[in-house]
């Protein structure tokens, strides 16, 4: 059984309900302490899965020798790299609700994490995608769309946000001229119910990250080389820009 986006022998099998990766699949989780990581890691299970984060690696997307060395000790290739990295609260500085509250450092610090971040990753990990079908996927957040931004506020995250979609889309142009069954995608898990969004739940819609790891797998295992350089939800629907 073929799964577009995955080599052959990553094809799903059902098991009590569930999608399962096939054990062969290897993948790289970059953000595996997140409350959304922690969940995609059992999600990924039983493929071969390699961890990345702060807390427990020191990876620091901030500082790109931090970013290169961690690269320089995973020999690769795999077949999927997932970053689920990312940060709406950054030193204490929540979101912004009018223009007078823009701090120029606190703006520097989210587009340092949430675009430049991702930026490096790819800049490093993109080489260790295998040569077939493989696929680079990044959480972004549907407030980085410009399209769909209809109440405004949050003027840092957006921008960087909308800077990272922007990052995934020129690279999924350079790497389809080396692979062209090569897949790089913006993915938006939906309001997860995690420390990083416990204040901003409000009256949104949330799940929990077990819900938002098990949509995502089912994305993933729907992708297809023509999906490359979209932005897309956890029910595969596009996002606009």
């Amino acid at each position: 059984m073929q799964v577009s986006g995955l080599p052959r022998a990553a094809a799903p099998y059902v098991r009590r309900m569930s999608i399962t990766l096939n054990p062969n699949i290897r993948v790289l989780l970059i953000g595996a302490s997140g409350g959304i990581g922690q969940a995609l890691h059992s999600a990924f299970a039983p493929a071969q899965v390699t961890t990345l984060s702060r807390s427990a690696d020191g990876l620091d997307l901030t500082d790109e020798a931090s970013v290169a060395r961690a690269a320089a000790r995973l020999p690769g290739p795999f077949d999927l790299i997932f970053d689920a990295t990312g940060g709406l609260e950054i030193a204490g500085q929540g979101p912004e609700k009018a223009l007078g509250q823009i701090d120029p450092k606190a703006m520097a610090a989210q587009f340092a994490l949430n675009a430049i971040g991702p930026a490096l990753l790819l800049k490093h990990f993109a080489p260790k995608l295998g040569e077939g079908p493989a696929i680079f996927a990044s959480l972004s957040a549907r407030v980085g769309s410009i399209g769909d931004n209809h109440i405004g506020g949050w003027y840092s995250y957006r921008a960087a946000k909308a800077a990272q979609n922007q990052i995934l889309r020129t690279a999924s142009i350079e790497l389809r001229r080396k692979n062209r069954q090569a897949i790089v995608v913006a993915l938006h898990p939906g309001t997860v119910q995690t420390a990083l969004t416990e204040k901003y739940l409000g009256r949104h819609r949330s799940v929990t990250p077990d819900e938002a790891a098990e949509n995502l797998l089912r994305v993933l295992l729907a992708l297809k080389p023509e999906h490359s350089g979209g932005f897309f939800d956890y029910a595969m629907k596009p996002v606009p820009w």
